[in-house]
């Protein structure tokens, strides 16, 4: 693929969205789990989506089950504890695989920018306004952390 713009996904919904409808804005993506250690995260990273979404910044959510089965249940049944919980309104995407046979095509492109496996959930990958993937932040980053990285971008 030429570009993350060329990437289509799917929502939580099941429609096709183009990563071209998100041409011109700064993007974070998060492979996510609700029954993680680090799902307060989800905490943060609706603090810093609410703070910057009016300059241009978008959070994808994309849940994965890939690690000891931490984001069980149907995608509807993930968006409304996400919503219970957190009140997240940032987009949430339908739940994919991030590594293997069955890895979205979408990972498959950012891990060729950002080399390695994804280890866990919460690894995030900050994406500037030209689609350029600029950086890479292991589950362990905060959202609180990256921060400056995205006003920067902004």
């Amino acid at each position: 693929m030429a570009s993350i713009y060329d990437i289509v996904v799917k929502d939580m919904e099941g429609k096709d969205v183009s990563l071209s409808e998100y041409k011109g804005k700064v993007l974070l993506i998060v492979n996510t789990a609700t029954g993680c250690g680090f799902t307060p995260q989800y905490s943060g990273l609706e603090a810093m989506y609410r703070k910057y979404k009016e300059q241009g910044f978008e959070i994808l959510d994309f849940p994965c089950n890939q690690f000891f089965g931490q984001a069980p249940g149907s995608d509807e049944e993930i968006h409304s504890f996400c919503q219970l919980k957190y009140d997240v309104s940032f987009k949430q995407f339908h739940k994919i695989d991030v590594n293997g046979k069955n890895e979205d095509p979408l990972y498959t492109y950012l891990k060729s920018q950002k080399k390695g496996r994804i280890k866990w959930n919460f690894a995030k990958f900050l994406i500037d306004r030209e689609g350029n993937v600029v950086s890479r932040y292991g589950s362990m980053s905060k959202p609180e952390a990256i921060e400056p990285d995205v006003e920067k971008l902004l």
